[in-house]
């Protein structure tokens, strides 16, 4: 491949839009080179010269523009020696947009500053024709093959007082992806327009197939808090619309006239947002969205700073007052500079301390004047942070390159069939180290609990894993927090078929138990309801029984409580042992039973005493009305009550 001086080509006149059109415009339709068309005759409205802009669809994929504005100017250019209108759709960065500061332009305020406009629509239509009402002559001018002039400039006649342009355009399919612009694009950018021109009428006219013309015209007599208020559907907003304007003056640090007119209101649904600079629509946002929600935060602030409104410990952020917010802006600049030449986000950095400046002191006088509306705003604004604090707090499980890290102190077992596999729960490491000695390697799995596992009951789902145990006891199972409503797939990563609580038989025990359990119900229902659940029934008092001759070796009991070691003594009594030769030893927990005293009574399924843990679907709502007695903290007077009338039915080791 050659490269020398022959490599080089100058791509004159439109011939980069033609060749790179992605630069310059939108290309999945011909809808954005259409609406500069129409920014333009919105500009003559905008500089109060047109009251009507007129656009019509044709069959043929072809839209007309027609303004009652100026008309653009015809007469040769001092410099060019071309037509002015010419050069307006035949040259690059070339329009009557610049200079606005020397006063030489030929607007104050205007869509952009790049200059580029409508001459793009003219190098990527087949055809444009533009047809010039101006100082009692009308005039005639087509373009075509990107940008060649195929008639001259000609005067057609007189037009008496009317003035104004009417821009017929026939974009190029092989352009665009799809080679019709959106009806429904072009509708919403017309509406938006007579909603941002008070006094404008804005019409559109569709060709339907028979040739006749389907017309719809708009005019928003309530400008912005119509507009909005035709967004939300119907939907009333949680406070009164919010809307005003206002434009800097002589004195001010703004050029004159630059400003804002803007509507706001928050809704307890989703209701879309728009903003425009000099009429053009931004939807990417920008520095004038920026000013607005600042204004608001700022104004919000210090009302409720003022009506001492904040509780202890919360801080405001602009997110909590602004996001359910709805708006419409209307922001006037003298100079807006844009994102790109599509114009779709604004970034003119002086726009964010214009609209902010505009907004601040009219919001916070109303809020001021308005103290019941001013109060509803700032209740939601600091639900919103309060529930931004504990989305913050919120504890994910600890993981390492995407997967759960088991726990360490986690002593698991060697089979992957959950339908043997069992999970014990023991209570303290010196239990632990014993069951760890008396448990099956292959099946059974010990993780041992560092004291009393936290009251779960009313923890929210999302701090739960912050406490060590929970965690620990979530991640070794392979189960996430869920509710009554889960499917059974939440439990597709179980990794054990039982799950045992083995606690000391003492107070303490039956404490750590409940506590377990309201953890298994309230976050991890599904286990209960299928049965994973178990508790073990580790006994109390050891009976050993000397031997009585030789068909009477000696023997070791074990018996679960007081009842049951009354049982035994009358037992052995009738067999003909005496009560003095009994041997009776009281277990102060699990860490005083060697691993053999242990595998036989509570781990050896042939000899153990395990009991399933149920969840009855009829009795559920009872079961949860009694947690919510036995372990809500707001609950102290009703426990009360409760143990006062029922103390009497519990048999309590004390």
């Amino acid at each position: 491949m050659t490269y020398n001086e022959s490599s080089f080509r100058v791509l004159k006149g439109l011939e980069p839009v033609r060749s790179r059109p992605g630069m310059y415009t939108r290309t999945d339709s011909p809808a954005h080179i259409i609406q500069e068309v129409i920014d333009n005759a919105a500009d003559e409205a905008l500089a109060g010269f047109a009251k009507r802009i007129h656009v019509a669809m044709f069959r043929d994929g072809s839209v007309a523009v027609t303004d009652d504005g100026r008309g653009i100017p015809v007469g040769l250019h001092p410099v060019e020696g071309v037509p002015v209108v010419v050069l307006a759709y035949t040259v690059l960065h070339a329009g009557g947009k610049f200079d606005k500061t020397s006063g030489a332009s030929a607007y104050a305020f205007s869509g952009g500053l790049h200059g580029v406009g409508v001459a793009v629509t003219t190098a990527l239509s087949l055809k444009v024709a533009v047809d010039v009402r101006r100082e009692g002559k009308a005039w005639h001018v087509e373009f075509a093959d990107g940008g060649r002039a195929i008639s001259e400039l000609v005067e057609v006649g007189p037009c008496g007082k009317q003035t104004g342009t009417r821009v017929h355009v026939w974009p190029d399919p092989k352009y665009f992806d799809a080679p019709r612009a959106s009806l429904a694009e072009i509708e919403r950018l017309l509406r938006s327009k007579a909603v941002l021109l008070p006094g404008v009428t804005v019409t559109l006219e569709v060709e339907q197939a028979d040739g006749s013309f389907v017309k719809t015209e708009w005019r928003y007599a309530d400008g912005l808090t119509g507009y909005l208020r035709e967004m939300a559907g119907g939907v009333d907003p949680l406070v009164p619309v919010f809307a005003q304007e206002k434009y800097a003056g002589q004195d001010e640090d703004f050029a004159p006239g630059e400003g804002a007119a803007w509507a706001f209101a928050w809704f307890d649904g989703f209701v879309g947002s728009e903003s425009y600079v000099n009429l053009i629509p931004t939807v990417n946002g920008g520095t004038h969205e920026s000013g607005l929600r600042g204004g608001v935060f700022e104004a919000v602030k210090s009302f409720v700073e003022h009506h001492a409104l904040l509780p202890r410990g919360v801080k405001l952020q602009q997110d909590d007052v602004c996001g359910k917010m709805s708006f419409l802006l209307s922001a006037r600049l003298l100079d807006p500079q844009f994102q790109g030449q599509v114009k779709e986000k604004l970034n003119s950095r002086e726009a964010v301390k214009l609209v902010s400046t505009m907004v601040m002191p009219l919001f916070e006088a109303w809020l001021n004047q308005n103290v019941e509306q001013g109060k509803a705003i700032a209740e939601l604004a600091i639900k919103q942070a309060q529930s931004r604090l504990k989305d913050a707090q919120k504890v994910e499980k600890k993981k390492t390159s995407g997967v759960a890290v088991l726990p360490g102190k986690l002593s698991d077992c060697e089979s992957e069939d959950i339908n043997d596999n069992e999970l014990y729960l023991v209570e303290g490491d010196s239990a632990g180290g014993s069951a760890k000695l008396a448990r099956s390697r292959e099946t059974q799995a010990i993780l041992p609990l560092r004291g009393k596992v936290q009251n779960s009951w009313e923890i929210d789902p999302n701090r739960l894993f912050a406490n060590n145990e929970i965690h620990d006891i979530a991640v070794a199972l392979g189960v996430d927090p869920h509710t009554p409503e889960a499917p059974d797939t939440v439990l597709t990563n179980l990794r054990y078929g039982k799950v045992i609580i083995m606690a000391d038989a003492d107070v303490d025990g039956s404490h750590i138990q409940t506590l377990l359990l309201t953890l298994f119900l309230r976050h991890f229902p599904r286990l209960v309801a299928r049965g994973h659940v178990w508790i073990a029934l580790p006994p109390l008092y050891r009976v050993d029984v000397p031997a009585s001759g030789k068909k009477r070796p000696a023997r070791r009991l074990y018996c679960l409580d007081e009842r049951e070691l009354a049982a035994v003594r009358d037992r052995l009594v009738k067999e003909g042992v005496k009560p003095e030769q009994l041997e009776i030893g009281r277990f102060k927990g699990l860490g005083e039973m060697n691993p053999e005293q242990l595998k036989e009574t509570a781990m050896d399924p042939a000899t153990r005493r395990v009991l399933p843990v149920t969840l009855d679907d009829i009795a559920l709502t009872d079961t949860n009305e009694l947690f919510d007695l036995l372990m809500g903290k707001g609950e102290a007077s009703s426990r009360r009550a409760w143990m006062e009338a029922k103390g009497n039915l519990v048999e309590a080791d004390l």
